[in-house]
């Protein structure tokens, strides 16, 4: 198992980790199998999109922030962050990504992102490379 380090910035926001993915794949020397990934933490989680225009991470962040508002008045959860627990559970914790020909299986325009919602802190993403040479 390899970790991806991730610092965030700002309280929600995409951050691109398909290259330190990619890196890890490729180190592995598996030619054919699976890149499993998941998030070490309750309040980010994982997904894929696009990654050519940074106006779509930054759209899907606000558009989130719209859904799951970061104050309601009947969060209960002491620490405030109440919000960043529910849009983790709507993207979710872990991917998978098949791994062909030695490289992610990714389309044109796709990147992996780690989804922060709860910065800005120091993340880690594991990430477990299955399959054969």
């Amino acid at each position: 198992m390899e970790t991806v380090h991730i610092r965030s910035k700002e309280r929600n926001e995409l951050i691109d980790i398909t290259d330190e993915v990619r890196e890890i794949v490729r180190a592995a020397g598996t030619v054919e199998g699976i890149a499993v990934l998941q998030s070490l933490h309750t309040t980010g989680g994982l997904t894929i999109n696009e990654n050519a225009d940074p106006d779509v991470p930054h759209d899907l962040a606000a558009k989130l922030g719209e859904l799951v508002p970061e104050r309601e008045s009947y969060y209960r959860h002491a620490e405030g962050n109440s919000d960043s627990h529910q849009k983790t559970s709507l993207y979710g914790p872990s991917l998978t990504v098949i791994v062909d020909g030695g490289d992610l299986v990714l389309g044109r325009w796709q990147g992996i992102f780690f989804c922060e919602f709860d910065g800005p802190r120091e993340r880690k993403v594991a990430v477990r490379v299955l399959g054969g040479g």
